[in-house]
Parts: C-alpha cells; structure tokens; sequence
C-alpha cells in the first residue's frame, strides 16, 4: 500500500477508483485484488481510524472497550492498492473524474462511490453543543458510545430517555438495542421499577419488518418500557436535562412537550454526505442514484456505488455490505468486459437485535420486509448461539475475511409468509 501525499507527483488516473474507505471500500477493494490483480485500484479516504461500527452497541453497554472497535486505516489497505489520504469534494461524470479538497483531480475508468452517510448532529437544536456530557449519549460515534456506558453504570433511577429520527439511519434496530440492554443493567441492579424508560420514534412501528415485531413489543412489555410513536426530537437543553418534542395529537395538530431525563440516548437524523448530495450522481432524496439489484448508476454506466450512501431501500448494515460487494465486483468487470450485469443484489440485510445481555433476535431481510434467515431456526426467538455470534464470530469474520477481500456467503432462504 502506497499513501499519496497532497502535493505528491505519480499516476493521476486509475482503473478504479474508490470514494470512500470504510467497510464498503475496503471489502471491495480487497475483492479486486484478488479477483482482478491487474487492474489500478485507489482508495479516496480522509480518515486515518477504520471501525467496526457493528460493535458501538457493545462498547455503550459495556461488552466491548471501544479500543477493540478500533483499526489503523494504513492497516487494512489491501497491498496493491493506493489510498489518497484526502476527502472527496466533486464529480466530474462526464469527465470520469473526482475532484479532491486538497486541489487534485484524479480520473477513473470505473468508480465505486461508498463514502457512508453523514451524522446530522446540528438538526437537533442544541445537541451538538451537549452531546457527550450532560447525560447525552450516543451509540453512533465511538467517543460517544464511551460516554454511553459511562450513563448506563451512572444511572440510579428516573428518567432514561432513547429517541429515533425519521429513516433512512444506519443499522435501524440500534436506537433499541441500547435501550434493552440499559432496561437489562438496570433490571439486573435492581433499579429498572425505579426508572421510567421511554422510547421516543418518529415512525409509527417498533420496526420496518413487521414479521419482528411482536418480539420486540415482548421486550418492551418485559422492562416496562413506554414507546411514544410519532415522536420527534427537536431540542436538547443538557444544562437543563431537559428534551423538546414534537408529535401529533389526536386531531392531527403538532404538538411540543418537554421532558426531563437523567440518561438521553440520542440517534442522529443522517442523510447522504453533502458533496454526494449536491452532486450530479444523486437520486432526488440526495444518496448516489443506482439500480436495486445490479448497483450500478442508472445514468452514468461506468459508476456504482454499495454501502450507507447508495439509494437502495435495503437496511444500511455491514451485513449488507457483505452481500453487496461481489454484485459490485462482478457487475463493474462485466461493464468494463462491454457484457451483460448478470449479478443481482436481493436487498439482504440483518440486524441482530439485543433483546437482553445474552440474548439477540436475528432479524435477517430482504428488500420489501421479506425474511430471510440463514439458520434452520425460528429468527423470532431470543438467542444465546445469535449473542455469541454477535460478539465473537462476527467481529472476527469482519476483521480477518470481510475485509481481507473473502467473498462470506452465508445463504439465506425466503420464509413464506
């Protein structure tokens, strides 16, 4: 792995360039080198930490320490590879090339745009000036998370408050997973009758597959929880410990409550990265405009993108990403080969969700909500074998295959509903 410098001299134009370095542009990239060595692959990447993202619920629950979540970026560029270590500003389309914030352009044959979403702190009013003290927490960064667990052990009882924006977000089950597992170290000391734990949704179902909920609402009626639907966040006062909302009444009319809280577990509005957005790949909702099934553009044909910023409608998991990056290998070669894009992407995504410490839902889908499980089991039952995988075979399978380019195909079959 070679790392140009701004200011550096060398090749300007490659095969395939990548935007983006996170699970999406890693897995893929190390899937090209195995597969097409010949090809010149550059990865378009600012950050110099890799995470595993999957794990923050574990680090804000006291599972993992946050240091096992942690990767250095120089560390997992395949070999061959080269990482242009600055962040991507524009695209050029029609020019095949991408402008980057330190002045350079660099030019692709192909390009694979996955430079993940963007953690809209600043649409909450006030909560970027409290996150991280004041009892305000969040899972979705990992010096959060931290700060997550630190809440969790601090509380004694009173109110613990866990909120979720409007979709699209990342890993959407996350918002609740933190919940169970803080109701479960409160039941475990004692203290879960002494404390009023509220979930506070914009949408109006627990979860996007209907299939699952009535697990779910098990785990909220086993810890007491109350779920306010239609409920958004609109201001935090930390100082205060005090949370705006804003909700329908029964007539319609939106109406603003405040509530008090000990412990504020808050999930970000997240939206595609402004200079994806603003930029001429982007659907009308703002993420890269491609095809469902073969991820390809539906305009430039030479462009595809996976991951958190591709405008599919599948969950934004790192499951996803896993089934995602061989449609994306296979299709970009055929594209470049003048054939067919035989590879088809079915929306697969997972979610296991912790229902308790020890115990995990695996929620396994496709696109349209159908499940799709990958073990002979009933995925609506609580595990002890689903909690193992999620805290030791997982990790592992990400860090020493996923993202070493091994193409992890765990088949999963459609159950008839």
């Amino acid at each position: 792995m070679k790392v140009e410098e701004p200011g550096m001299s060398g090749c300007d134009k490659f095969d395939i360039v990548i935007v983006g370095g996170g699970s999406a542009g890693i897995t893929v990239a190390a899937q090209f080198r195995r597969r097409a060595p010949q090809l010149s692959v550059a990865i378009i990447e600012p950050g110099d930490r890799h995470w595993y993202q999957p794990g923050f619920t574990l680090v804000g629950s006291g599972v993992f320490s946050r240091a096992q979540t942690e990767r250095r970026e120089e560390d997992l560029i395949p070999a061959g590879v080269k990482w242009l270590r600055a962040a991507a500003a524009t695209f050029d389309p029609a020019a095949d090339t991408v402008a980057l914030e330190d002045g350079r352009t660099i030019g692709y044959r192909s390009l694979i745009v996955c430079p993940g979403l963007k953690l809209d702190w600043d649409k909450i009013e006030g909560l970027g000036e409290t996150i991280g003290r004041n009892g305000v927490c969040s899972n979705y960064l990992p010096q959060y998370a931290d700060y997550t667990w630190k809440c969790v052990q601090g509380l004694s009882g009173g109110n613990a408050i866990f909120t979720q924006p409007a979709m699209p977000i990342k890993c959407a089950g996350a918002p609740q997973k933190i919940m169970y597992l803080t109701a479960d170290n409160l039941r475990k000391r004692g203290l879960l009758s002494k404390t009023n734990v509220e979930f506070c949704l914009a949408g109006d179902a627990m979860f996007g597959v209907a299939y699952f909920v009535p697990a779910l609402l098990e785990a909220v009626e086993k810890y007491g929880i109350n779920v306010n639907y239609k409920t958004m966040l609109t201001r935090v006062d930390g100082d205060a410990r005090k949370a705006y909302f804003r909700a329908p009444d029964a007539t319609g009319n939106m109406i603003d409550t405040v509530k008090s809280f000990d412990m504020l577990h808050v999930t970000p509005p997240q939206t595609a990265p402004d200079f994806i957005r603003d930029s001429p790949l982007a659907s009308s909702a703002g993420w890269v405009d491609v095809d469902g099934a073969t991820l390809q553009h539906v305009t430039f044909k030479n462009v595809f993108s996976l991951g958190d910023a591709a405008g599919t409608t599948n969950a934004k998991t790192a499951a996803a990403i896993r089934k995602q990056a061989p449609v994306v290998l296979k299709n970009l070669l055929a594209e470049r080969n003048g054939g067919p894009l035989q590879a088809s992407y079915d929306g697969y995504g997972s979610c296991p969700l912790t229902v308790s410490y020890g115990k995990i839902v695996l929620a396994e889908f496709l696109y349209g909500g159908k499940v799709a499980p990958s073990f002979p089991l009933d995925p609506r039952v609580p595990r002890t074998t689903m909690w193992y995988l999620k805290t030791k075979l997982l990790p592992r399978l990400y860090w020493d295959y996923m993202l070493k380019g091994s193409e992890i195909d765990l088949p999963h079959k459609q159950l008839a509903q």
